[in-house]
């Protein structure tokens, strides 16, 4: 009875822990503008997120056996409610992958959740999606065509990338599990064996409020973060990669071989501001400017993918009928592009804000970012109090 006591206080105390993780605002990280309540994409309201995490075993790479860093990531626009969204998509360096984009840039639209996983498990989480469709009804005419949108990441540093871990079954937990209102961070769903800036990354989400006249506006943005040097890693304008260029390296026992600036980053940005697909590719367009922010140059090795969507405007999407839209006009967009660029920078330290410290193959780890030090170089630059 006792062991069983201490067995659920244990657990209570564990959720406790994970409930009150500090993020990159908390630890006393600045930031510019206003978030929404949950400085998450899902402050975009009916916008959820779902995750599925898979982390299993230690020690040397068997391929097929593991040790496994990975999993999956959903973000749906509209929840469960079929209902496609205005959307568009920019790539800043295209070594990398994003399915289903071509007809977004021909129709305009999104159809149904962006999925995120590794980079060897984009063809199983697509044809996962497909299968999902059908068990959902989530079509509901008898003939149906679509192009489920997944992007990727490379987590082989961490991950037995090669022994496909991700099934059909991690693709529907994802989808299945998907809330709107707080979201978790760091090592989960498709960011779980990703790496950043010279620390451990993984998945970050943050917010903006903007008012445009009288009505006021929602950005929200998740990141899967694994990209970048250390050697650029900023916050606030100060050169954190610098002053912690021999903190917590990196430690690689065995391949693949990893150069500084290898990796990827994928950026989903949502609204509910009423814009049209070429305004959403503007959006997307500024979210390079985020990634720099913090130190990302859009290397050779990275794949710097990002999409935008509108949940304005819910009844766009029509086969057969007319119908009107409304629209934002140009000369009004630039406090959403403002919106992006702060939101995205942010989603990417509270992604690393949040991240744990990861051993994964061959002993192979990167380290948590260590936020006292961090604080304590801001302070030396006068970037905080």
């Amino acid at each position: 009875m006792k062991i069983i006591l201490f067995f659920v206080v244990s657990l209570l105390s564990q959720s406790f822990s994970f409930a009150q993780k500090p993020r990159a605002r908390e630890i006393g990280i600045p930031f510019e503008g206003t978030t929404g309540k949950f400085n998450a994409i899902t402050d975009v309201k009916g916008v959820e997120v779902g995750y599925s995490t898979i982390i299993s075993g230690q020690g040397k790479n068997i391929r097929g056996k593991g040790p496994i860093r990975t999993g999956v990531t959903a973000i749906l626009p509209r929840g469960r409610n079929n209902k496609p969204v205005f959307a568009n998509w920019y790539s800043l360096n295209g070594n990398g992958e994003m399915t289903g984009t071509t007809w977004i840039t021909e129709s305009g639209f999104l159809e149904g959740p962006i999925m995120i996983t590794n980079t060897n498990s984009v063809g199983v989480v697509r044809d996962a999606v497909l299968k999902w469709y059908v068990k959902t009804g989530w079509y509901k005419e008898d003939f149906w065509y679509t192009y489920p949108v997944v992007a990727e990441t490379y987590d082989g540093f961490l991950n037995d990338i090669y022994g496909f871990h991700v099934e059909e079954k991690h693709a529907f937990e994802a989808l299945n599990t998907s809330k709107s209102g707080v979201i978790q961070e760091g090592n989960v769903g498709g960011g779980t064996g990703m790496m950043c800036l010279g620390f451990k990354g993984g998945t970050g989400s943050s917010s903006r409020i903007v008012k445009i006249k009288d009505s006021t506006y929602t950005v929200g943005v998740l990141v899967q973060s694994n990209f970048g040097g250390k050697k650029n890693f900023t916050i606030a304008g100060v050169s954190i990669g610098q002053e912690l260029k021999d903190t917590l390296n990196y430690e690689f026992n065995a391949p693949p071989s990893y150069q500084p600036g290898d990796g990827s980053i994928i950026v989903v940005v949502a609204t509910d501001a009423p814009l049209l697909p070429h305004q959403l590719k503007r959006i997307s367009a500024r979210v390079p400017i985020g990634v720099g922010k913090v130190g990302g140059r859009g290397e050779n090795g990275s794949g710097d993918i990002f999409i935008a969507f509108s949940t304005a405007n819910p009844a766009a999407f029509q086969r057969e009928n007319f119908t009107k839209v409304d629209q934002l006009p140009n000369e009004l967009i630039n406090p959403l592009f403002e919106a992006t660029v702060q939101a995205t920078e942010e989603a990417i330290i509270n992604a690393m804000v949040a991240a744990e410290t990861m051993e994964g193959i061959n002993g192979n780890k990167a380290y948590a970012l260590p936020h006292k030090t961090v604080i304590d170089v801001l302070k030396k630059y006068n970037r905080v109090k």
